[in-house]
């Protein structure tokens, strides 16, 4: 009899063994995994963090899990510093789990070679506002969130570098900072070939904070009639991404113009103004592997609050001088 009672008990744990969502994993291949959706410069306590999700499921079974409508319940995101040490919850996040509350779930099935995928913003489970680098780690409860202990299914790592929260003057214009020192920076009151030169070196520095200092993106947007015309139809949110996706579009080489180039060279032909608006002639090289481009480069300017600010340019192709 003794012997029948641990046959059947050994029995119930092999099939417990089998139905638990981290055997699934491991033994039929179900891979979980993070990346950013839209990566970007990321900044202290601004901006959603979003990153998709995804289950893949690569086993020749079906698998299924719960997903609740509050992700809260299915999702957990561990964000830790470069020395191991954890960032606090959201008291959002908090909030949620504490709450005497029903659950509401449906049951995601993903066939064999199929995946599926969502999106979420890691602000949502995690205070984000301090600077520097991290380390992003996702978690996914296949049969909801219950303890600590419950089965789970980890993700890959994700680096997260996060720069000092954004600062913006009494008029509500962002402030850049510095990454070097961590200093604000702020816009003085020099000639106009004294802004386009500072503009010409952070570029050759990559020090984007400083190049885009003197740039007004908004009118450089408007340069083209199309984009002028989808400017004017926005909302001020909707300007308000026009100008930073135009910012990252420059940085990542995205946009069709010459201005974010890094010349090797560069010299100041000429600069004449008044007291409102000026212009700025640059002659610039830009070295390749074989032959240097050269280009005249013609900068408008216009004097605002006495800060002169870089609202245009054109550019002249002077042709091409053979690399010594």
């Amino acid at each position: 009899m003794k012997k029948k009672y641990l046959l059947a008990a050994a029995m119930i744990l092999f099939f417990f063994s089998l139905s638990s969502p981290s055997a699934l994993q491991a033994s039929e291949g179900i891979e979980f995994s993070i990346r950013f959706y839209d990566r970007r410069i990321y900044y202290a306590d601004a901006d959603p963090i979003y990153v998709q999700i995804t289950i893949n499921n690569k086993s020749p079974q079906t698998y299924r899990f719960k997903l609740a409508d509050e992700r809260a319940f299915s999702i957990d995101f561990d964000i830790r510093t470069m020395t191991n040490r954890q960032l606090a919850f959201s008291d959002s996040l908090i909030r949620k789990r504490t709450q005497n509350q029903q659950v509401y779930f449906r049951e995601i099935t993903i066939e064999s070679g199929e995946s599926f995928s969502f999106m979420e913003d890691i602000r949502d489970y995690i205070n984000l506002n301090q600077s520097g680098s991290f380390r992003v780690k996702a978690s996914i409860y296949p049969e909801l969130y219950r303890s600590a202990a419950y089965s789970v299914i980890d993700s890959n790592y994700l680096s997260l570098n996060l720069r000092p929260a954004i600062i913006y003057s009494s008029d509500g214009i962002p402030l850049e900072m510095d990454t070097a020192t961590g200093a604000v920076l702020v816009r003085q009151s020099i000639p106009p070939d004294e802004v386009v030169s500072y503009m010409l070196k952070a570029r050759q520095e990559s020090q984007w904070e400083k190049f885009f200092l003197y740039l007004d993106l908004e009118a450089m947007i408007s340069r083209n009639a199309a984009e002028r015309r989808k400017w004017l139809a926005e909302n001020e949110d909707g300007r308000q991404r026009m100008i930073a996706e135009y910012r990252r579009n420059l940085q990542n080489s995205v946009v069709s113009d010459d201005i974010s180039v890094i010349p090797t060279r560069f010299e100041i032909l000429r600069t004449v103004y008044n007291n409102n608006e000026g212009t700025v002639t640059v002659l610039a090289r830009f070295r390749g592997n074989s032959y240097t481009d050269i280009k005249r480069y013609t900068y408008t300017l216009e004097r605002r609050d006495n800060i002169w600010i870089i609202v245009n340019y054109s550019v002249d192709n002077l042709g091409t001088e053979a690399n010594n």
